[in-house]
């Protein structure tokens, strides 16, 4: 599936996001989290068949769409993705990514939605230890040092792992640049709360996790805050992948994503 046509969708307080379509016809819709963007999805869009369509939501603080503004929150990103289900139609399903996903269960908890798909959402709170040193990194505009935090701080992954990132200077450079909204969107989601009716008008819940993951720190167990506030959800496993399989498994996460289409 390719790309057919990119959307400008204006929100309410006079940014904008854009949205990559790609096919034609109520599909899926994605939320990317944080240190993502709507290219960063598109082997995983193209890789999937079983959808009509997939429409990416670049979220806000990424280019081509608009900054994030100087009262933003999670309520600014709720706000955006009802905008784009005005301006686009209601998707089939809503699938987010890690900080995507919150958000989509978190307008599924003020607004019907069909089907939400959550790929380890994270709670509130999570990445918060860090946040004195990406404030500093983010005040210093120190984007090398907002990756190495991220990626060191926040996931718990090796040095090695950070140099390796650093060797591809077009990798490195893309992170950089996806690292400038960070501190402002972990701020938010330190200061977000978990409503009691936490996707409560969501039709049906689907919750992926990496089984790389499964009840291990970070990213598992904040995977289980959400999974115990969703008790209805049916929890998936995708084998032999850890949070960013949309990285090194695109065609894997496509195929569960292909598994999870409802009549």
């Amino acid at each position: 599936m390719e790309r057919t046509f990119q959307k400008l969708v204006p929100t309410r307080d006079d940014s904008w996001v854009t949205v990559d379509v790609y096919g034609d016809g109520p599909g899926l819709l994605m939320v990317p989290g944080v240190m993502s963007d709507a290219g960063g999805w598109r082997h995983v869009a193209r890789a999937m068949t079983a959808w009509p369509s997939v429409s990416i939501l670049n979220r806000r603080g990424r280019t081509p769409s608009g900054p994030l503004g100087d009262d933003y929150s999670l309520r600014t990103e709720v706000d955006d993705l009802a905008a784009v289900l005005e301006q686009i139609g209601e998707p089939r399903a809503i699938f987010g990514w890690s900080y995507g996903g919150l958000i989509a269960l978190l307008l599924a908890s003020e607004r019907p939605v069909g089907h939400v798909i959550a790929y380890e959402p994270v709670a509130p709170g999570f990445g918060a230890a860090a946040l004195p040193s990406l404030r500093t990194a983010d005040d210093l505009g120190d984007w090398d040092r907002s990756v190495e935090i991220v990626n060191r701080d926040v996931s718990g992954f090796s040095a090695e792992h950070v140099e390796l990132l650093r060797s591809d200077p077009v990798a490195w450079a893309t992170l950089r640049q996806l690292s400038e909204p960070l501190y402002a969107e972990l701020r938010a989601l330190s200061q977000a709360d978990i409503p009691g009716s936490l996707g409560s008008h969501a039709g049906l819940v689907d919750l992926i996790i990496g089984e790389d993951n499964l009840d291990r720190a970070p990213y598992g167990t904040s995977f289980e805050q959400i999974r115990r506030r969703l008790p209805d959800a049916d929890v998936h496993r995708l084998p032999g992948q850890g949070h960013l399989a949309h990285v090194d498994a695109p065609a894997a996460l496509g195929r569960m994503l292909d598994l999870l289409v409802r009549s």
